[in-house]
């Protein structure tokens, strides 16, 4: 039922439907475990759902353990009023070198191209066609300046070093926009790493991200809510304990927990060596999260454009109208909302209240008569993720490249942390499980020869 045909109001929609936990749109059908597997995979998110598809094509038994009830990690789709959302991953970055591109083409997937011209709204109306140009140009030049200063050979320093001056009364948004989606304020980032992220060609995809992924998974053998605790690598092979009790042993481990959560475990039997360990420990949390918006009267028009908002009021970091079509939007709050938020003690409610205050500063509350927000995600609250994405500080941009090399040719890491080019992306995650996998399968081949 929607806003506009519903008996009861806007509020109490939104309350009642933010009561049950939300459940997958799609679960994919999971084949058993095999009993002697070769390879275990630690995590059903994308890197490890590419490392089974790809350990699976080179006739290598695979066994997949998930800590979570769901397929995923955090690509998450679910049903809201009859539409599919995204609480997690939304975008396909990296239109030419994403595998997931080329996949789902491939696969008959619905992709859509990122619309390029976003909405600019200045002051409460609608930008001049001045403004929306100066807009345009600030960003040009500032992804320009941290280009330029990437390629600079020298010691790394923080991206926002490298900020041109003179962009005027635009440079505020630039550095809120770049922030949010890097995942820390620019002065916690690596210039080194900032510019590897390519944003050309952007896609979404029709029916959702995360429906896309638990698609991919269909037929492979996967081990729900059996979270892992222990891996012992000490004597060539692998044996893996989780905390239900049960054991696994195989030749190999490809593990795609994200490193957030590596900090703290799995245990491993020997320790990890210093080296990695310091790697793991030293990427920093990124945050970026989503209040789903219901808001047919939205001054916006145009599927699936993002809203550049000026001027002296509190503007949302990010704000994605019209998804796929319909009244939904994501309210996009980045580091410095949610531990505001979250140093306040405000749960998904404060979230609400929070995103309705800064709406009504710049629309004006009589604009919200029929705005409801009937989902809010938390990604640094989820055990299994404990932040959105990992985020390099500088300093530590080879620590990408460094956790790529496998432990004794028996445990391997993969997931988003370990992309160069398509950090914080689902489709990094899932290209690093396959270079994990076919690294594994092509050394496990070798010494059974």
């Amino acid at each position: 039922m929607t806003a506009s045909t519903s008996t009861t109001s806007p509020r109490a929609a939104e309350r009642h439907s933010a009561d049950p936990p939300h459940t997958p749109d799609y679960r994919p059908r999971l084949a058993p475990l095999p009993q002697d597997p070769e390879v275990l995979v630690i995590g059903a998110g994308a890197a490890g759902i590419g490392a089974a598809r790809t350990l699976v094509e080179r006739g290598v038994s695979v066994a997949v353990l998930e800590a979570r009830d769901r397929i995923g990690g955090r690509a998450f789709t679910v049903s809201l009023r009859g539409h599919a959302l995204d609480l997690g991953a939304h975008w396909l970055h990296a239109g030419p070198i994403n595998p997931l591109v080329a996949l789902g083409r491939a696969r008959g997937e619905r992709l859509k191209l990122a619309p390029q011209e976003s909405h600019v709204w200045v002051d409460r109306r609608r930008g001049r066609p001045d403004e929306v140009r100066a807009n345009a140009r600030a960003f040009d030049r500032a992804d320009r300046a941290m280009t330029r200063g990437a390629a600079q050979p020298g010691p790394d320093r923080p991206a926002g070093s490298a900020l041109p001056p003179g962009l005027g009364p635009w440079g505020s948004r630039v550095a809120q926009v770049h922030g949010l989606v890097s995942g820390r304020p620019l002065g916690e980032v690596s210039l080194h790493d900032f510019p590897s992220l390519e944003y050309s060609e952007n896609f979404f995809l029709a029916g959702g991200y995360g429906n896309y992924l638990a698609r991919l998974a269909n037929d492979l053998p996967v081990a729900l809510s059996s979270p892992v605790t222990r891996i012992d690598w000490s004597d060539g092979r692998v044996r893996v304990e989780t905390a239900g009790g049960a054991e696994y042993r195989a030749r190999a481990v490809i593990v795609t927990v994200p490193v957030m959560v590596l900090r703290d475990g799995p245990s491993f039997s020997p320790p990890l060596p210093n080296a990695v360990r310091a790697a793991i420990d030293g990427f920093s949390t990124g945050l970026y999260e989503h209040a789903v918006l219901h808001w047919p009267s939205s001054p916006f028009q145009g599927r699936d454009r993002l809203a550049a908002i000026h001027g002296t009021r509190r503007s949302p970091p990010g704000l994605l109208t019209r998804i796929d079509g319909t009244p939904f939007h994501y309210y996009e709050l980045d580091v410095h909302e949610a531990e505001a938020l979250d140093a306040a003690g405000s749960g998904p409610d404060g979230v609400r209240r929070h995103v309705r205050s800064v709406l009504a500063e710049q629309f004006g509350r009589a604009r919200l008569r029929d705005l409801t927000i009937p989902a809010v995600s938390a990604w640094r609250h989820d055990p299994w993720a404990r932040g959105s994405w990992a985020v390099v500080p500088p300093g530590h941009a080879p620590a990408r490249a460094f956790l790529q090399a496998p432990l004794a040719d028996t445990i391997w890491f993969a997931g988003e942390a370990l992309s160069r080019l398509q950090w914080g992306t689902v489709g990094g995650a899932y290209e690093e499980g396959t270079r994990a996998a076919a690294d594994a399968a092509e050394r496990i081949r070798a010494g059974t020869g």
